[in-house]
């Protein structure tokens, strides 16, 4: 059997307005090029027309298209897994379909990787696009990863990259439910080259990574590359538990030089709450680890494939 040489991974969720726009220009860098390659697209339990869109795609000559349709929607972490399981060229490109993710770089990428790199990173130039909230929130959360985490995860670098055969293999081997992409991509190595690209609007639609997804995922990110949180609750708790035995030596001091006062109560009821707050913010943190082992240890795939289709260009 003859491999592509490159494998053009499209996780789809509700993009059906803008894909036939994609695709052609997708293909345009693609045939100029002149490798021959594959697009495996996965269509995420999307709600609109995205998957008769891709059933009546064409390949030019050359390419083959794979189209996975889940059963429902299982998130991006879930689609960027099953489009590298299924590709089979020797390198390969994750691309998002709103065109933010520019075809064009794609190029650039290819060329990095003849010339020798493993992994070509693609980092956004800027951030005007994104709302000032969510720029805030992602500059805070790349620095406390680079604190925490055990792996260094590029800011600004998403999944838009190009992966050598080699590093697609090495994700392949890591299989746990709860994927935090970005983590993993960093976790396994390989030399890496870094090149900027300019984030272009979204043509259609509108982001469904809203604050609340982004801050969810922040979360699944720290739960699954840092056991940090943990080990913090535990010198927070030792370190409440000196000021309360130095606060009670200090009532029972009092109390044998002094007398026992009645007057105090507001203090006492606003150390027991302040404490019980303390209390259940590392119940929670606890919590979410052990909610993680929970789902780990049942085993359940990564996603559930309704379909399979395979479109060739008969005409070549």
């Amino acid at each position: 059997m003859t491999f592509p040489e490159i494998s053009i991974v499209v996780p789809c969720y509700n993009e059906a307005q803008g894909l036939k726009h994609f695709w052609a220009r997708l293909c345009g860098v693609m045939n100029s090029l002149g490798s021959s390659w594959e697009a495996v697209f996965i269509n995420d339990g999307s709600r609109d027309e995205t998957i008769d869109i891709l059933a009546g795609f064409k390949p030019p000559i050359g390419c083959t298209i794979h189209i996975i349709d889940f059963s429902r929607n299982f998130g991006k972490e879930a689609a960027v897994t099953a489009g590298l399981d299924n590709a089979v060229g020797q390198c390969a490109i994750v691309i998002d379909a709103d065109l933010q993710h520019p075809p064009e770089t794609i190029t650039t990428m290819v060329e990095e990787w003849r010339k020798g790199a493993e992994v070509v990173l693609c980092k956004r130039s800027h951030r005007k696009s994104d709302p000032f909230l969510r720029t805030w929130f992602s500059n805070r959360f790349y620095k406390l990863s680079s604190r925490l985490f055990e792996v260094k995860i590029p800011q600004d670098v998403g999944d838009f990259r190009l992966m050598d055969r080699v590093v697609v293999e090495a994700l392949l081997n890591l299989r746990e439910n709860q994927r935090f992409m970005k983590g993993i991509f960093a976790w396994i190595g390989f030399r890496s080259v870094t090149i900027e690209f300019d984030v272009a609007d979204r043509e259609h639609g509108t982001s469904s990574f809203n604050l609340w997804k982004l801050l969810n995922f922040a979360v699944d990110g720290i739960t699954s590359f840092t056991t940090v949180p943990l080990r913090l609750w535990f010198y927070i708790g030792f370190f409440l538990s000196i000021l309360s035995l130095a606060y009670g030596t200090s009532i029972v001091f009092n109390a044998l030089i002094f007398g026992n006062p009645v007057p105090g109560y507001p203090s006492l009821a606003a150390m027991v709450a302040f404490l019980g707050g303390i209390q259940l913010i590392g119940i929670g943190v606890l919590g979410e680890y052990i909610g993680r082992i929970f789902r780990e240890v049942k085993r359940r795939p990564i996603y559930v494939v309704r379909r399979r289709t395979e479109i060739k260009n008969d005409d070549g």
